[in-house]
């Protein structure tokens, strides 16, 4: 028997009165029961006529397809919001509104990394600067290998065989780290000029600098990560590139710096995840610069940004747990899921903002993307603690529900 939704144009809503299809939904967790009557969200009513062959009719029994219902309840990435509702409940799990929240439900545990401190000397570094290459080179034997090989800064001789020359090569990163920190000297550009060379190539230098003064500073290693597709590659505090006849250290894991005054193209962004995912490497975002400065806002508006809150992430995802399908009735959410196409871009605030609220109600972030064939992929975000460090990070999982 086929659902009947009652459907209202003017009113923008969908229910359905029918005391079997009422008791058929309410066992499926769909909508909200008043006097008797579902009550159904827009992504619910759709999901029902698209998989379930139910039939949307006005008072006057007048009949409205899929993109007619779809067209008044209107909103912003619709079919993106759609898509990744559908694919979750296709999985046999629950998506609700993120209307619903009303406690903290504290179930979004941070990971906890390693850390140290970097006790660096200082050197008596002199080297040149070339400011179309951003590199760097030391020609003394010496000093270069003594960096190269206590702290890992540079690369002496040649990638993966260091007998071979003699010059020490550092990026502007390292450059500009061993100028404030450990007393180099350029014989041809101060701080200022390594600084305005590299923003002329990379806008966002100082903000992915910041990032990777914070890692180096707490012991890590930071070098490119190119290969990979993304800024660094990462290093936990101990690592040398000093074999002594072992195989040479592979990293675990990529950093990769997205700016929150910075956009990407979804697709772009999901690639980097992917790559690093095929090479066995955890992927780490760090979304460095300043949120936002916000003036301090009445009551009333402190209120209008709570009810935002419940609207700007999609959807409550409930899970599995202990071999069964969690619901409203007798579990708690799991996830937040954020609904994203391929097609669109990304803002690092935007993220970040997400991200941000997911924390403060505690649960976890999922990233749902959208391909242009429909299909679903699914990242999971997990807030991620360097000790010491006030920038948060976060590890990003591709992840099958």
């Amino acid at each position: 028997m086929a659902i009947k939704l009652d459907f209202s144009p003017k009113k923008k809503t969908a229910c359905v009165s029918e005391p079997e299809s009422v008791s058929s939904l309410v066992n499926g967790h769909y909508g909200y029961m008043k006097k008797g009557i579902i009550h159904l969200f827009p992504e619910e009513a759709l999901y029902l006529m698209d998989i379930r062959n139910a039939r949307a009719f006005d008072s006057s029994l007048n009949e409205y397809r899929f993109n007619h219902v779809a067209a008044a309840f209107e909103r912003k990435k619709q079919m993106a919001r759609y898509f990744t509702y559908k694919d979750w409940r296709d999985r046999g799990l629950i998506a609700r509104q993120v209307s619903e929240i009303c406690e903290r439900y504290g179930r979004n545990n941070s990971i906890k990394y390693p850390s140290g401190n970097l006790s660096l000397d200082k050197y008596s570094a002199i080297g040149r600067f070339y400011p179309d290459d951003l590199w760097s080179i030391i020609d003394d034997e010496e000093v270069g290998k003594r960096l190269y090989e206590e702290h890992w800064f540079g690369q002496f001789g040649s990638y993966k065989a260091e007998q071979r020359g003699r010059l020490s090569k550092l990026d502007a990163y390292e450059t500009l780290f061993l100028m404030r920190h450990s007393g180099m000297r350029l014989e041809n550009a101060d701080e200022a000029g390594v600084i305005r060379a590299a923003k002329r190539q990379h806008k966002d230098f100082l903000q992915m600098y910041e990032v990777y003064e914070d890692w180096r500073l707490h012991g890590f290693v930071l070098k490119t990560g190119f290969k990979f597709g993304t800024h660094f590659r990462l290093y936990f505090p101990g690592a040398s590139p000093s074999r002594e006849g072992k195989e040479w250290i592979h990293s675990k894991h990529v950093v990769h710096c997205f700016p929150r005054s910075s956009k990407l193209l979804i697709s772009e962004w999901a690639r980097a995840i992917r790559v690093a995912h095929s090479v066995k490497k955890t992927f780490l975002l760090a979304i460095p610069g300043e949120a936002k400065k916000k003036a301090k806002a009445s009551a009333k508006k402190a209120k209008a940004e709570k009810a935002d809150l419940h609207t700007s992430l999609d959807f409550l995802l409930y899970h599995r747990q202990h071999g069964g399908i969690e619901n409203p009735k007798t579990g708690k959410p799991k996830y937040l899921m954020f609904s994203l196409s391929e097609e669109e871009h990304i803002g690092g605030e935007e993220l970040a903002d997400a991200i941000e609220q997911c924390k403060r109600i505690g649960l976890e972030l999922l990233l749902a993307i959208c391909d242009r064939e429909t299909s679903v992929t699914y990242y999971l975000v997990k807030r991620l603690e360097v000790p010491g460090s006030t920038r948060e990070y976060y590890e990003i999982e591709w992840v099958q529900p």
